[in-house]
């Protein structure tokens, strides 16, 4: 097998060993989104499929000898030339480059959102067990308690009656 099929077959393999297909399952919410999700993963698993076979296998070398004595060694050395004149070019891959900077620039917005949404996750619980403990001292609470939690209110009332505001 050639070095570059060979490296293509052990980099699908790998790949789709490292793929966790189940847990990224796991995330999707939509029912269009779990079609689309099935169909990525199906032509993945095709690709790799005809990765792994079709490209993993070695050709078989071409026996010029036996052609020789069918057709005659002028014709099959002609052929035999250029066949050894051609020359396969090297991939050169100008699109990783290109965008690689752009999908790492994608990560940093990524962790920085997930690291904003965790704060918030924080401070909203903190907020529902304030309630929650509100909620069940709620019916024995004093007005002097819930003005100790709640300074700004207490301040706010205080001015309401010393400017002699009553509400109607």
């Amino acid at each position: 097998m050639s070095g570059a099929g060979k490296k293509v077959v052990d980099v699908a393999f790998k790949a789709s060993k490292n793929i966790d297909w189940e847990g990224m399952a796991k995330l999707l919410v939509s029912d269009e989104a779990r079609k689309e999700f099935a169909t990525l993963r199906r032509t993945f698993d095709e690709v790799n499929s005809t990765l792994q076979t079709k490209f993993s296998q070695e050709p078989e070398p071409i026996d010029w000898e036996y052609y020789r004595k069918g057709i005659g060694s002028h014709v099959v050395d002609m052929y035999k030339e250029a066949y050894d004149s051609i020359e396969i070019p090297k991939f050169v891959d100008t699109v990783t480059p290109q965008y690689k900077p752009k999908f790492d620039a994608l990560l940093v917005e990524l962790k920085e959102a997930e690291e904003k949404s965790f704060k918030e996750s924080e401070r909203l619980e903190k907020e529902i067990a304030e309630i929650q403990e509100l909620k069940q001292k709620i019916s024995t609470m004093t007005a002097d308690e819930y003005f100790e939690k709640h300074p700004e209110l207490k301040k706010k009332f205080e001015d309401e009656i010393r400017n002699d505001n009553w509400g109607y």
